[in-house]
């Protein structure tokens, strides 16, 4: 049995146990007290190896000039946009409002101030940011050491080679701790459904479903409009006509790294772009542009912060828009990469955890459309740069519609 399926049954089963015996299903509230502390556990490192390794394999001199800065920030505005949308979308429909959760009172932080972040970004010392769990400073320390690794060169090659194994051990760490996650999840929607009610479910899929919107909306305006048809001059539905495999593969894997070699197969083989800049910019969009997983992690806090009853001002969606981008550039493409990320963000701007055990119960319902996301702005991205560069096949881009959309790339 899947992971989803098990975590998607701890919660029907937690929901179900904390109605039959009701406040008694406080109780079981130390399973996910455990889960959450597992978590935390693995956060510091996870981002310090993952973010460094992240950042040294984009950093490429010959390779990043023009077209890897144009790349980089075409990613960087894109993902900007997401957490927008995201942020947006969640307050206009007021996810998470109404539920007046309690939160431990050790889970609760003041959120920094605007002042305070501007200050304590930079950390004084790293070593006390990893002990203190400071995600902020552990984030802007990974990036300035990957650079520092790439300009040393062969001398920066064994902390890089070191960096590479942590960060595959601590992948491999979090999917043993994903194991529990059904554990999990069932104990903290025992003990909130058993004090709560089903008060809570009809918020958890109104959620899904204006993540959805906010999923849609990202992808035609964003992706369809703005980029193919407005700058890159391109009718967009020969794109995912041509992206429909990597679709398929996206939506059931719910991994952007699975999909990799398929997206690279759809947008040379479809879409006619070169094999130079599909084999730049696609991979590092895997590594950098996780749109999808950026709508989640804006519209998670926000749904946490209303559903716990705690206000966010304008510090704390600075606080946010940074941290939910440089998360969402170091988040794994794999499954569940997003979701632990997730309480990287929610730490920031000290938020209870336990709502990231609420939400984990429609992760895998999330997933699905997050990985499609991901794979469609890689590929967005790359056939505009491949337009812009000179090193698109039009022909092959507009593939068995030629002559249907023969002058709509004018």
């Amino acid at each position: 049995m899947k992971l989803w399926v098990k975590i998607f049954i701890g919660l029907l089963l937690g929901a179900l146990t904390g109605l039959l015996i009701g406040e008694k299903a406080v109780y079981l509230k130390p399973l996910g007290t455990i889960f959450l502390n597992l978590i935390n556990m693995i956060i510091p490192l996870l981002i310090l190896s993952s973010m460094t390794v992240g950042i040294t394999s984009i950093h490429d001199p010959q390779k990043l000039g023009r077209v890897g800065g144009k790349t980089i920030g075409i990613y960087l505005i894109t993902t900007i946009a997401s957490i927008l949308t995201g942020i947006a979308l969640a307050n206009l429909f007021q996810v998470g409002s109404g539920l007046y959760l309690q939160a431990s009172e050790t889970a609760v932080a003041k959120a920094p101030t605007f002042g305070e972040i501007i200050v304590s970004i930079i950390p004084s010392n790293p070593i006390a940011a990893l002990v203190n769990g400071n995600i902020l400073q552990i984030i802007v320390f990974s990036v300035f050491l990957g650079i520092a690794i790439n300009f040393s060169g062969e001398r920066g090659r064994p902390l890089h080679n070191v960096l590479e194994s942590l960060s595959d051990v601590m992948y491999r760490l979090t999917s043993l701790i994903m194991e529990f996650s059904p554990v999990g999840v069932f104990g903290i929607m025992a003990w909130v459904t058993g004090t709560f009610g089903l008060t809570l479910l009809i918020p958890l899929f109104k959620f899904l479903g204006v993540y959805y919107a906010a999923c849609l909306l990202q992808l035609v305006v964003v992706y369809a409009f703005i980029l193919l048809k407005g700058f890159g001059r391109l009718h967009p539905w020969p794109f995912f006509k041509g992206m429909g495999d990597a679709i398929m593969m996206a939506f059931s894997t719910g991994s952007s790294a699975a999909t990799l070699p398929v997206a690279m197969h759809c947008v040379q083989e479809n879409l006619g772009v070169s094999k130079n800049i599909s084999g730049f910019v696609l991979p590092l969009g895997i590594t950098m542009n996780m749109n999808g997983t950026a709508i989640f992690q804006a519209m998670s806090a926000v749904f946490v912060a209303k559903a716990y009853g705690i206000p966010l001002d304008l510090s704390s969606y600075f606080t946010l828009l940074m941290t939910a981008t440089m998360s969402a550039i170091g988040t794994a493409g794999v499954p569940g990469g997003g979701f632990i990320m997730l309480s990287a963000v929610l730490t920031s701007l000290g938020l209870p955890l336990e709502g990231l055990a609420i939400l984990a119960g429609i992760d895998r319902l999330r997933e699905m459309v997050t990985t499609v996301l991901n794979i469609l702005g890689d590929a967005a991205v790359t056939v505009l740069i491949a337009k812009q560069e000179g090193e698109l096949d039009e022909r092959k881009y507009y593939h068995t519609e030629l002559v249907e959309f023969e002058g709509g790339a004018s």
